[in-house]
């Protein structure tokens, strides 16, 4: 397979360049609005029982509040005070989009009035209940009413908008400090000018490629803006990793043969086939999070699984062509100090710092193995402390008006009554609804219960309020008791509301969980046997992984939970973790360690099956491998701390988690912990049963007939 793609890139260099300079444009054309097709965050699982009840409660007519708007200096008992808030609530009542506004003027609660009387809000409930039309319509008046004075407006519509608004302008502000940083480096690890372009080239259309089928896939059904930041990052990240070690390979082979087919047949015989599984194990860690029903999770698995692939070949067709139509020249427009650089890294000797490192640490292999895994096993301890929080409003900075809206109201009007508990009540008539609202109000926790809402369809509506914050562990046992109480006959009642909803998210995310482990491992396993012929390498790779990213979930409790660095990062720490980030740095951080692993695992192969001892095919292997794993674990690094100059705290947790694990990962556990643990394996790493050495030699991908380098 590889020997052909090097004769096609050989052959045909200059109609694919010209086919993917095509494929770029139309892709862009058709791909670029692709945000303006896709859906909000999303995190329902349909099949829970809030989801149902909330659904169900929408079909029977009930419009929860999803804006309120604070009135500052405005005592209710002042006739001004009634004007003023009555012609803001009549504009608002006008819109189309408004099913209802209720305030103190309509009902005379007190609710409505703040503790010292010189406040008030009123609550709008909207038509739309999709989730885009709902957050536009929360902007929109959000927008209208800014511009009066003292009048403060929030609500989940208004502050999950203002959320992806900030996300989106942080990232954009990401992006500006990075990128220059990031060009500066990748010009000192790839040696060139041209040669640090090469990254940019196959991210650009990895990128618009994905943008593409992610255009096509909302079509067929709902995907989540998310998609679009994983995608970004990742296609950049993975481009500057394959590219990294085609091109550092490619070098090598034309110092030694001089460009030409030989040397692209033997450098997609090498590295080529390491990028080829690489894409493989990362694709494999992302696809896992299509199988939870979130739109947000499975839209990234769609988009990160499908970006990995469109590097790699992108990596295996494009990039050949390229580096055929440059030849030496891929060398070009480099200061001196690195064309000296680059002559060195073409010749690699058996001398440099990676292979006196290794030889150190196998020289002492128990120590440093020991040292290197309990150290790991002590960042990891904070993380049995771990405690799970959800996105709400607070997450935003205090100049959001959302932020502020929604502190007024918790901190100034009688607490909790913006994230109440829905009861949706079926079936045996008022008296029954009244009799389990009864109920409901002598559950311990319950503060309030409201008259039931009769709807439509023999549904009615019960609103209790905790008297706890809506995600303390006091408000989730108040909402499992209600879930308890026994229903009248003929009756039924399903739970809903922030709290429920919170405690179902998680439900969802632990039930679908053991599937998407079992689809990494699985992956893993049989991808990285497919590629080594070894059944003990895999198992040590997921091992090493998992260490990794127990260590980094450990320092995010320590960091943002535990609040370690608030000054240093400039957060409040809520005390919790954002509950889908293990999920995510596990997908992504997973992939991206395997990724390294395999860039490693192929030299080291590559020097055993020329005749290399164990020992030394492992020096050998990350001598060759320890300046590109490197390189490409800081400049990803690079990229993602950027992210912890969000003003949204679980994009910093994302940005940091992630950065971590691939530095502790070319650090700790590439140079460290793999070479000491090799040496104690010594022949044991390469052991597979008699049966799997058959399957391997009959479906393994080897490194086929690619010719053998001429002797320098």
């Amino acid at each position: 397979m590889f020997d052909a793609l090097a004769r096609f890139a050989d052959g045909n260099a200059r109609r694919v360049g010209l086919f993917a300079l095509a494929f770029f444009v139309l892709a862009g054309v058709l791909g670029g609005g692709v945000a303006n097709r896709l859906d909000p965050y999303g995190a329902d699982d349909p099949a829970t029982e809030t989801v149902k009840a909330r659904q169900q409660l929408e079909d029977a007519g009930l419009r929860i509040p999803a804006v309120f708007a604070v009135v500052h200096g405005a005592p209710v008992s002042s006739p001004a005070t009634r004007a003023r808030v009555e012609a803001l609530e009549r504009s608002v009542r006008r819109r189309g989009d408004v099913n209802s506004v209720a305030g103190y003027y309509d009902t005379h609660s007190p609710v409505f009035v703040s503790r010292d009387g010189r406040s008030t809000y009123f609550a709008v409930t909207l038509r739309p209940t999709a989730d885009k039309q709902w957050q536009e319509a929360g902007s929109d008046i959000a927008a209208q009413l800014s511009g009066r004075p003292g009048v403060v407006v929030g609500g989940a519509a208004v502050a999950q908008e203002q959320v992806n608004k900030q996300v989106e302008k942080d990232l954009r502000m990401a992006e500006m400090l990075a990128f220059p940083l990031l060009f500066l480096l990748s010009l000192l690890f790839f040696r060139s000018l041209v040669a640090s372009l090469l990254p940019l080239m196959i991210g650009g259309l990895a990128i618009v490629g994905t943008f593409l089928i992610l255009r096509i896939a909302s079509e067929i059904g709902s995907i989540s803006i998310f998609a679009l930041n994983l995608t970004t990052a990742l296609g950049l990240g993975l481009a500057i990793d394959y590219s990294l070690f085609v091109v550092s390979r490619y070098r090598e082979e034309i110092a030694k043969d001089g460009p030409g087919l030989a040397a692209m047949r033997r450098v997609l015989a090498t590295a080529g086939r390491t990028v080829f599984f690489s894409s493989l194990t990362v694709a494999a860690a992302l696809a896992s999070l299509l199988v939870f029903p979130q739109r947000f999770l499975y839209s990234m698995g769609l988009g990160g699984s499908l970006v990995a692939l469109f590097a790699a070949l992108i990596s295996l067709t494009v990039l050949p062509a390229v580096l055929t139509l440059l030849g030496t020249r891929v060398n070009a427009l480099a200061p001196r100090f690195l064309q000296r650089r680059a002559e060195a890294d073409a010749r690699p000797e058996e001398s440099g710092f990676w292979y006196r490192l290794s030889r150190f640490v196998m020289h002492r292999p128990i120590p440093v193995a020991t040292l290197s895994a309990t150290f790991l096993i002590l960042l990891g301890l904070p993380f049995l402390g771990i405690k799970f929080n959800t996105v709400d409003p607070t997450v935003l900075p205090t100049s959001a008006s959302a932020r502020q809206a929604y502190d007024t109201v918790s901190s100034e009007f009688p607490p909790y009554r913006e994230a109440p508990i829905w009861v949706d009540f079926e079936g045996g008539g008022p008296h029954a609804a009244a009799r389990f609202a009864a109920r409901v109000e002598g559950v311990p926790g319950v503060a309030d219960v409201l008259p039931p809402q009769r709807l439509r369809g023999a549904v009615t509506a019960i609103q209790a309020i905790s008297a706890h914050p809506f995600v303390s562990d006091a408000s989730q046992t108040t909402v499992r008791r209600i879930r308890d109480l026994p229903v009248p006959p003929g009756s039924t009642a399903q739970v809903s509301g922030a709290t429920a909803d919170f405690i179902d998210f998680q439900a969802s995310l632990g039930r679908h969980l053991p599937i998407a482990l079992a689809i990494v491992v699985i992956a893993t396993l049989t991808i990285l046997f497919l590629m080594t012929g070894s059944v003990v390498l895999p198992v040590k790779s997921l091992l090493m992984n998992f260490l990794n990213l127990s260590a980094v979930f450990g320092l995010l409790v320590l960091i943002f939970q535990d609040g370690r660095l608030e000054s240093f990062l400039s957060y409040s720490s809520p005390g919790a973790i954002e509950q889908t980030m293990p999920i995510l740095l596990f997908a992504v951080a997973f992939g991206l360690s395997t990724d390294y692993a395999v860039f490693l695992l192929s030299r080291i192969k590559e020097a055993r099956d020329a005749g290399a001892s164990d020992s030394e095919s492992v020096a050998i292997g990350l001598e060759r491998t320890g300046r590109i794993v490197t390189a490409a674990a800081l400049l990803f690094a690079v990229a993602m701390f950027a992210f912890a100059t969000s003003k949204i705290i679980f994009i910093k947790e994302n940005g940091v988690g992630t950065a971590l694990a691939v530095l502790i990962d070319a650090s700790i556990i590439r140079a460290l912990l793999v070479p000491s643990l090799m040496e104690l394996l010594g022949k044991w790493n390469w052991w597979a049963p008699a049966p799997l050495r058959r399957l391997h030699e009959r479906w393994g991908i080897s490194e086929g007939d690619a010719p053998a380098p001429r002797t320098a």
